[in-house]
């Protein structure tokens, strides 16, 4: 295995796809950019192993250099199949802008997923300053890889793991505290327009984007490290280990940081690569028993029950007006600054009182697609997205965002209405 250093970064631009080599239009700049490759010039590894020879190019993110160096190491012809390392959502999002559009916002909503969705916004978010700021969209080397490897009839190869499987492994791995602090982190990378600092700039150029994304945490916890770079060093190992049939020279383009790590991993491996790959896309389930749900429905209504019990219909309609009002107000409330329409405000009020007793009854989820289904998201509302974001305004003009809000912020207000409401049930039976 051989490794080189990277060299200095030239200013960056964005990529254009090559054309097909092989038909009359062939692209004179490329070949002649492939006959000048120098692969000992670049951040490289390589490994030989079941009759397959893996060079591994390492690339920064942000930088015009890595985007040259991709596409004039595909011209030289020397290799059977790319890999690259992105994932179908990730390579969709590059090359598909429009997928955005035929997203069905009630069915996120109604599935759970709305966190994992605001996540992936967040890392789109940071793409897009990051996009601005430096001129070449994060990335670029990997979709110029995709392209001339389809261009030139090559099989391509996307071995890095869903990002939705990784951003839930992460989140399974950290204590509440740390999964608040994430969230607050990725919530705030979503409302941020402030450019991206040089130092996270340069760990981007060493590492990749998800990493960059979770720098702030990365460093100081080894859960979130492991999954983030550690656990995918291994998953891209093995799925190079899965190289198409016949393949015998693979080119794998990833982020500088991961050299080592998949090298070695590449290399030192034994489990089969199948086996291996499924232990990574685990995910624990979550209980069937909602033991939180019980345990607080369990205080909320035994409350009621002894406040009857002990003190008459007087007092265990006061505990019960109490919990309705504390609980519902706030949660519609939340839902009010979001900007939601009237019924969905109404349906927060509802919902919020029922919210600890069922998790059906999730007031932000029963509050958002209310308002999803009055105020239908349009299609120019998701492709504005990932712009409107950017700014607060945007937040509440865009139907797609204020849909988020209207989740986040009623959820938020119902969970203080829950405690303020049970610390004074609890106040008025012990007090």
């Amino acid at each position: 295995m051989t490794e080189t250093p990277a060299g200095p970064d030239a200013d960056p631009v964005t990529a254009a796809p090559a054309t097909d080599p092989s038909g009359p239009h062939r692209d004179a700049s490329a070949d002649a950019a492939g006959a000048a490759f120098d692969l000992a010039a670049q951040p490289h590894a390589i490994v030989e192993r079941d009759g397959v020879r893996y060079t591994l190019l390492g690339t920064a993110h942000v930088s015009r250099a890595s985007v040259d160096a991709v596409r004039a190491a595909i011209a030289t012809g020397a290799y059977d199949a790319v890999a690259v390392e992105l994932d179908e959502q990730r390579l969709q999002a590059m090359t598909d802008p429009d997928a955005l559009g035929r997203m069905d916002l009630v069915k996120v909503l109604r599935e759970g997923k709305t966190p994992l969705f605001a996540a992936n916004l967040a890392l789109a978010a940071y793409q897009r300053r990051l996009a601005e700021q430096m001129g070449v969209e994060p990335g670029a080397e990997l979709k110029a890889a995709a392209a001339d490897a389809g261009a030139r009839g090559l099989p391509l190869q996307l071995i890095d793991r869903n990002v939705g499987l990784t951003f839930k492994r992460a989140m399974q791995r950290l204590g509440w505290w740390g999964r608040a602090k994430v969230s607050a982190s990725l919530l705030m990378g979503l409302l941020s327009s402030d450019e991206v600092g040089e130092d996270e700039i340069e760990r981007l150029k060493q590492g990749d984007v998800l990493e960059s994304s979770f720098s702030e945490f990365a460093g100081e916890t080894p859960e979130l490290y492991e999954t983030i770079i550690a656990e995918r060093d291994r998953y891209m190992a093995a799925r190079l280990r899965e190289a198409p049939t016949g393949a015998r020279e693979v080119l794998a383009v990833v982020g500088a940081g991961h050299l080592k790590g998949l090298a070695e991993h590449l290399r030192d491996d034994t489990a089969p690569p199948a086996e291996l790959r499924a232990s990574l896309e685990q995910v624990k389930q979550k209980s069937r028993v909602p033991w939180m749900e019980l345990v607080i429905g369990t205080i909320v209504i035994g409350g009621f029950a002894w406040g009857f019990w002990q003190g008459g219909i007087d007092v265990g309609a006061d505990l019960l007006l109490q919990w309705v009002l504390v609980t519902g107000v706030l949660g519609a409330l939340g839902c009010a600054i979001a900007g939601g329409h009237p019924l969905s405000i109404l349906s927060a009020f509802i919902a919020s009182p029922l919210t600890p007793l069922h998790p059906a009854l999730a007031s932000g989820t029963v509050s958002a697609v209310v308002e999803a289904m009055l105020r239908k998201p349009t299609y120019a509302d998701f492709m504005a997205l990932r712009e409107d974001v950017n700014s607060a305004r945007g937040w509440w003009r865009n139907r797609v965002a204020r849909v988020l809000l209207n989740f986040f912020l009623t959820s938020l207000g119902t969970a203080i209405g829950v405690w303020t409401g049970g610390l004074r049930i609890l106040g008025t039976l012990f007090g």
